[in-house]
Parts: structure tokens; C-alpha cells; sequence
């Protein structure tokens, strides 16, 4: 009799937490120094170039967590009776990948136009006066925002598993034994 999987891979849920550490970082980051700091502030240049990498890291961890999706056992869905909120747990999760893609890549979007990259990275220059000039800048910013709201919404629906339905959700994200049985 083989062994149900009851725990997602090692691997698998080292990416989800680095990820989710890194998300919640760059978007605090992005919404409160990187905002409130004047771009004519010497001292801000390492902080966007920061900030850029860590969108970098973040998009090579999705695309290593989707390889992984496809080419790993997972423990089966936790049953859910009401199918409304079985759609909303599939869709919040696919949305959860789109947009954080969608977020790196309105940020390396603004690379080109701004001219920054050498700057991020030390070479002689200054930032842009306002990188609201730019296009890419309303696409990152949107999707900020909507990130934001389902990384929370994504936060409570694992508390609730946790705490109110009591069925363990969070321990198959976590490490450990992978199969019962």
C-alpha cells in the first residue's frame, strides 16, 4: 500500500517561505521607505537596487515552485464542501503567482525607460526625479496593491484553517514527514 502524501516537499516549502518573506519585505519596503524617501536622496540607491534583486529572487522562485507543482506529490486539497469557496481557494492561489509575476515584471519594465539599472548597481548617476513619469510605474503600483490584498486574504484563510477549523493546514507547509501511513 503506498503512503499518502500529507506534506509538500522539502524543497517546495523552503520556496513558499522564502518567497513569502521576500514578498512581504519588498512590498513594505516599496510602500513605505522606498515612497517616502526623496529620489534625490543619495542614500536611497541601494535601496531600490535591493529591492530590485529581491523582485529577481522572488520571480525565480515562483518559476521553481511551479516546476515543483507539476513535478512533485502534493498532499490532496483539504476537503471543502462549499464549492464557492473551493473556487476561491484555486483562484486565489493562481492569482497569488500571476500578479507577483505581473509585479516583477512592471518593475523590470521601468529599467528600461528610466535608465537606472547602472545606477542600482554603482555606476555614477542619479535616480529619476519621479518614477511615476513613467508607464511601467501605474502597472507596479496596482499590482501592489492588489498582491497586497491577497497575501492577506491568502494569511486569513490560513488562520482560519488553523484556528477555527482545526485541521492542521499549516503543518503541510511546513517540514516534516512527507507520507502517513
Amino acid at each position: 500500500m503506498t503512503a499518502v502524501v500529507t506534506r509538500y516537499h522539502p524543497l517546495w516549502v523552503a520556496a513558499h517561505w522564502l518567497t513569502a518573506i521576500l514578498i512581504a519585505i519588498s512590498l513594505f519596503g516599496g510602500i513605505t521607505v522606498l515612497r517616502n524617501m526623496p529620489n534625490t536622496d543619495p542614500e536611497k540607491i541601494p535601496m531600490p537596487a535591493a529591492h530590485a534583486i529581491s523582485g529577481i529572487v522572488i520571480l525565480l522562485l515562483l518559476l521553481t515552485r511551479l516546476l515543483m507543482r507539476w513535478g512533485s506529490d502534493k498532499p490532496p486539497p483539504v476537503a471543502e464542501s462549499n464549492p464557492w469557496l473551493r473556487r476561491l481557494r484555486k483562484t486565489v492561489h493562481v492569482l497569488l503567482y500571476v500578479i507577483a509575476i505581473a509585479m516583477v515584471s512592471t518593475g523590470l519594465g521601468m529599467v528600461g525607460p528610466t535608465g537606472v539599472l547602472p545606477v542600482l548597481f554603482g555606476a555614477p548617476g542619479q535616480l529619476p526625479a519621479d518614477f511615476w513619469e513613467f508607464a511601467p510605474r501605474q502597472g507596479h503600483f496596482f499590482f501592489s496593491r492588489l498582491l497586497l490584498s491577497l497575501v492577506l486574504l491568502h494569511i486569513a484563510a490560513a488562520l482560519y484553517h488553523q484556528f477555527v477549523r482545526r485541521d492542521s493546514l499549516l503543518r503541510r507547509m511546513w517540514f516534516g514527514r512527507r507520507r502517513a501511513g
